[in-house]
């Protein structure tokens, strides 16, 4: 049986590798993309392949749009929802965009759900493992108090309860996915590990926010694609209301990181400088993987190093797709003390 996806933000880095994983393991289906093509949504990041399959139609347009996104989700099976503004930084020097699209967005596209809860299936909210804050408990299980520290992360807070009250009030085929931080080809510049990366083949300094001992865990975003498969394949009542963690259960911190990339591309390390944390700075982030592992049958993920390595190779064979973003590195937001900062 042939299905249609609706995914919203597909343009963007973990949408537009989903699109590609999905294609290549369910041909048949067919991919409705919505995107309002913001800084991070990117048309390059969709293959030749995925555009030229058949099976791929891509529409313009923002989530808060409620006609659109109603007329798109009655024509979805499965509605995949990645569109949200993203980077922490940016939500410092520009928070009420996030609320508009992560929270209010979020509403539009659950109402479209609602309307349409006899033909839906299945309703992925793509939220965050930023919603947690600093770890509290090592691992973080599903259950981990909510503490965001950044209008970012309030934002998907707010989006993530949004959702969850949908399905207790509306009975909509709602879950919660919750990644913690992803790496891997496509990602924006903005993004620690692809600015680490492209700097360091510069020869440009890598700069660590305060000592560089904050620790994430780290997921490839192949291994969160297939994590996200298994999610919607699974049976509808083991995993309809739920939340899920998609991480690795490795955390590592952004010093070591900076190191084996400079160690990759044989740089010395009197690039790396260090510079004032950032205000909102989660220290530690490490998924619990037992809830996934329990349900969905998940298996380890790659290696940190392998991932890496794929990564750093794939900016290193792609500089014509990431050298037109260079100018969007950093933003610059005002401190506590009121000067300025680059993050």
């Amino acid at each position: 049986m042939t299905r249609t996806l609706l995914v919203t933000g597909g343009a963007g880095f973990i949408g537009s590798n989903f699109i590609e994983f999905w294609l290549e393991h369910h041909p048949d289906d067919t991919i409705i993309v919505l995107d309002a093509l913001t800084y991070a949504g990117n048309p390059h990041n969709f293959l030749d392949e995925v555009k030229n399959s058949g099976h791929f139609i891509f529409r313009y347009g923002n989530v808060l749009n409620e006609e659109l996104v109603s007329d798109l989700v009655s024509q979805a099976d499965i509605v995949v929802h990645f569109a949200a503004e993203s980077h922490v930084a940016r939500s410092i020097f520009e928070n009420k965009t996030f609320y508009q699209t992560d929270v209010l967005g979020t509403q539009v596209v659950a109402n479209a759900v609602l309307k349409n809860r006899t033909r839906i299936e299945r309703f992925l909210h793509i939220s965050s493992s930023e919603i947690y804050g600093t770890a509290q408990t090592v691992p973080m299980t599903e259950e981990h108090p909510l503490n965001p520290l950044t209008p970012y992360a309030s934002a998907k807070a707010g989006a993530d309860r949004l959702v969850y009250s949908y399905w207790a009030t509306y009975d909509i085929p709602a879950v919660l996915v919750r990644p913690f931080n992803n790496y891997g080809p496509r990602q924006h510049l903005e993004k620690v590990i692809p600015r680490f990366i492209t700097n360091a083949m510069q020869n440009k300094p890598l700069h660590i926010h305060g000592d560089g001992s904050a620790r994430r865990d780290w997921l490839y975003v192949r291994d969160t694609c297939a994590r996200l498969e298994q999610i919607i394949e699974a049976p509808l009542q083991a995993v309809k209301g739920q939340a899920f963690n998609i991480g690795s259960g490795y955390d590592l911190d952004i010093l070591s990181i900076a190191r084996m990339i400079l160690a990759y591309f044989n740089r010395d390390e009197s690039l790396l400088v260090h510079m004032p944390d950032r205000p909102g700075q989660v220290q530690r982030h490490v998924s619990s993987t037992h809830k996934a592992e329990q349900v969905l049958d998940v298996k380890p993920a790659r290696p940190f190093e392998q991932g890496l390595e794929q990564t750093m190779g794939w900016y290193d064979q792609n500089r014509e797709w990431w050298r037109p973003l260079e100018w969007m590195k950093e933003v610059v937001i005002m401190g506590p003390n009121g000067s300025l900062q680059h993050y």
